[in-house]
């Protein structure tokens, strides 16, 4: 990824910090220090028409949700070197450190390789594959609810019924206050990208891409813009599920700290 955006990007390879756990270099391991350390360094002093650019290819996962700001009842995690003593960084973390101090102007570019990535900085609004902005789709959940109450009414459960009924009328209005909360606190002004290899419910892949290892979803972004560097946001995402498509089952997403227009040109 570094070549690739030093050699198409224009990013110099002296305003990088790599972080790899194949480095002897204590500082250069991708421990949860290094990586916090590193999250703030990225950011600081950022001024407006300053273009920064963050990946991340490695462990993801979930925790429970303390705080109420996830529809699922779950945070998304990433998992440094050191997790076993030192801990995971949460979602609400990195988008506190990389979002929320960001200046109007400024531009971030995200890639989250990883298991369950699909929000990893919280970014309160998401695309489809058709430019669309996705909301809670409370008519999917409404006939899963429906089948299980069909099911509990022909075994003859009927208290069944009457909690799954309630169940459901709690998640979907919980789901419903928890997007519009995190429309007002976590918009940002500023230009936050994020492009992450699935959605929060799904694995992400490793590849083999030149006999190194890589990740799947890494490896599908630049493809993709090797392909076509000048596409528009909304068939950029669709190149990217393209190249996993025909290998992997894992769906890419495209989400934004502000609404996207995502049919203009992507830039970084």
């Amino acid at each position: 990824m570094s070549t690739y955006l030093n050699g198409n990007f224009g990013y110099a390879r002296e305003d990088m910090v790599i972080l790899t756990d194949d480095q002897q270099n204590p500082m250069s391991q991708p421990t949860k220090q290094n990586i916090l350390r590193a999250m703030h360094w990225l950011v600081k002093d950022a001024k407006p028409n300053d273009s920064l650019f963050f990946h991340y290819s490695g462990h993801g996962g979930q925790t429970p949700d303390l705080d109420g700001d996830e529809d699922d009842g779950y945070d998304e995690v990433i998992y440094p070197v050191d997790f076993r003593v030192a801990g995971h960084i949460v979602d609400d973390e990195m988008h506190r450190i990389m979002v929320k101090s960001l200046l109007p102007g400024v531009r971030l570019t995200a890639i989250f390789d990883s298991c369950h990535s699909g929000s990893a900085l919280d970014l309160p609004y998401v695309y489809s594959t058709s430019g669309m902005l996705k909301e809670p789709n409370l008519a999917k959940e409404a006939g899963q609810g429906l089948l299980s109450i069909v099911s509990q009414y022909a075994r003859g459960d009927l208290s069944g019924i009457a909690s799954t009924a309630m169940g459901f009328f709690k998640k979907a209005t919980t789901g419903e206050e928890v997007y519009e909360r995190n429309k007002v606190t976590k918009t940002s002004p500023a230009d936050v990208i994020m492009w992450s290899g699935s959605k929060d419910d799904q694995t992400s892949q490793d590849a083999q891409i030149a006999g190194q290892a890589t990740g799947a979803m890494s490896w599908a972004f630049i493809s993709a813009l090797k392909k076509n560097p000048q596409q528009s946001y909304v068939s950029l995402l669709n190149s990217i599920r393209d190249e996993l498509q025909s290998k992997y089952t894992q769906k890419p997403q495209l989400s934004c700290s502000h609404p996207l227009r995502t049919e203009l040109l992507y830039v970084m």
